[in-house]
């Protein structure tokens, strides 16, 4: 066109904005720069992009080829963001798998995406040798990191393969920056868990958006701390911004949250930028009124849950001057996809904010006609960061992308002001100290308990999680109705401890209406009047 011809295959990789890309350059430019830190442990950029090299070589080795998916069960750790880097750099796609997860819950993400390799952690290694013992060979080739005793026959230590592998530059295939880089598993409405597949452009462009919004300057003395597992969206994604700028990013390992060990950490390592959830936040402006440390703070974010007006008026308070962000979004939008800036955190308290830069959003009814100022609608959303579509659910896909714009399942208002404020989700879904919760996939559970003959999962206020399910179940037997005990116990066998019930309520039968659809919001006020 124009004279100018379709590129060839060097110039595409010469041009092409990927996340394997990020740490290359960050290698050259500043390769002696700490670039992660986590517990005693760090890594320079160099050493990094070495041990990122050999990893690849590994999986390549072991039969990983681009496009196969990498399964990462792993607590935070630094070896987790190899496996990260590692698939990116070879074209594969890296599964992060929730390590809360029981065994059955893991098998299934290996078997739907069809896992070619998988990383463990000595700590996660008895939940795999589960999956293998039920299901030989499910997963694929298996290194794991800590030893690999328990996982028994076929699998490699970690460190023994790195060790044992050349450092040698891969001879590759071109990785586009549309092609798939991760598959974040989300809690199914239906029941079963969707894996959201995201593009290194999709990360990439979030990251740029984070850093546009926030005003980040580039400089080597940031520094980026999280307190969000890395198999969660926000933890992935907090990454990416500091790689670009050549910061360091200090990884919270994995364990019980402790809001004084937490501020040591930011006034020890100098952070400039962090993010917590709500109730993180709550607990950390607590401490730091008993116990004031020196600290380097630029920024504050949270997100993940709504935060009460008391919490926002606390980190006011508690870190004065300090700019807080709420980033509102999801793990199909890679994440953020609307943000309230610190100017109008008080000003605005409740919203979210408005769009991101690069994210369009609108507020639909269900004939995608925009619902007046004040109004309630979905918000739907389209941009760069809009996800690749959900991994082999094309019926899924097309009601998620349903005229031409991704629909959230979230229903909000906006002012005269043009800000956001969500006011209920269309999702049948809880959200408990920033974990979503699907109530379809733990009603599904309950209903196999043979106690059980109708069950309704509703989300209850908490003081800590925000929200907390409750379950109304209708018992087989009305004179031999399940104990609460019982109910909770049977969830935590088959669900993550996160999705049980903590409170489960006995009824003669569940409030209907006409047309025998469960009455969720007469649920929710019996909770309220108790």
């Amino acid at each position: 066109m124009n004279g100018i011809q379709a590129g060839t295959e060097a110039m595409t990789h010469g041009r092409s904005l990927t996340l394997d890309g990020l740490l290359r350059r960050a290698a050259a430019k500043s390769p002696d720069k700490v670039a992660y830190r986590c517990g005693d442990e760090q890594r320079t950029y160099a050493g990094m992009d070495d041990r990122v090299n050999r990893l690849a070589r590994a999986l390549q080795e072991r039969g990983v080829q681009r496009g196969d998916r990498v399964c990462v069960v792993m607590q935070n750790r630094l070896e987790a963001i190899e496996v990260y880097w590692a698939g990116c750099r070879l074209g594969a796609i890296v599964t992060p798998v929730n390590f809360r997860l029981v065994a059955a819950e893991v098998a299934y993400v290996f078997e739907d995406c069809d896992a070619k390799a998988v990383v463990v952690d000595v700590d996660l290694a008895p939940v795999v040798a589960a999956v293998r013992s039920q299901s030989p060979g499910l997963g694929g080739a298996v290194l794991a990191v800590g030893g690999v005793d328990v996982i028994g026959e076929g699998a490699e230590d970690y460190e023994t393969v790195l060790g044992a592998t050349s450092p040698e530059p891969l001879d590759l295939p071109v990785v586009s920056e549309n092609d798939p880089a991760f598959i974040m598993y989300t809690s199914g409405t239906t029941g079963r868990p969707k894996g959201a597949v995201l593009s290194h452009l999709n990360l990439v462009t979030n990251a740029f958006n984070t850093l546009v919004m926030q005003g980040t300057r580039p400089s080597e003395d940031l520094v980026w701390l999280s307190g969000l597992p890395l198999f969660h969206i926000a933890g992935l994604a907090g990454l990416i911004p500091y790689l670009m700028f050549g910061g360091t990013a200090v990884i919270v390992p994995s364990g019980n949250f402790d809001p004084g060990e937490s501020l040591d950490l930011l006034e020890r390592e100098k952070v400039t930028a962090c993010f917590y959830v709500p109730t993180q936040w709550q607990v950390i402006c607590a401490e730091q009124a008993r116990k004031p440390r020196e600290l380097k703070l630029a920024s504050m974010s949270w997100g993940a849950s709504p935060a009460p007006p008391s919490v926002l008026q606390s980190m006011a308070e508690t870190f004065p001057g300090v700019p807080t962000f709420n980033a509102f979004g999801q793990t199909e939008m890679s994440p953020v996809t609307t943000l309230l800036l610190g100017d109008d955190a008080i000003r605005k308290m409740g919203s979210v904010g408005k769009a991101v830069v690069n994210v369009e959003a609108r507020l639909v009814d269900d004939d995608m006609k925009d619902v007046p100022v004040g109004e309630v609608g979905e918000i739907v959303y389209r941009g760069p960061t809009t996800f690749l579509g959900y991994w082999n659910r094309p019926e899924a896909n097309e009601e998620a992308f349903f005229g031409g714009w991704f629909h959230s399942g979230d229903l909000c208002r906006m002012d005269e002001e043009g800000f956001i404020y969500v006011v209920d989700r269309k999702k049948d879904m809880i959200i408990s100290g920033g974990e979503n919760i699907y109530c379809s996939e733990v009603e599904a559970v309950i209903d196999q308990h043979p106690k059980v003959m109708q069950v309704a999962l509703v989300g209850m206020p908490h003081e800590k999680w925000v929200e907390t399910p409750a379950a109304f179940i209708v018992p087989t037997d009305p004179s031999d109705p399940p104990t609460e005990e019982e109910v909770i116990a049977f969830c935590k066998e088959r669900l993550a401890s996160y999705k049980k019930p903590t409170v489960v309520r006995v009824l003669d039968e569940l409030p209907r209406n006409a047309s025998g659809k469960v009455l969720k919001t007469v649920l929710r006020e019996q909770l309220t009047s108790r």
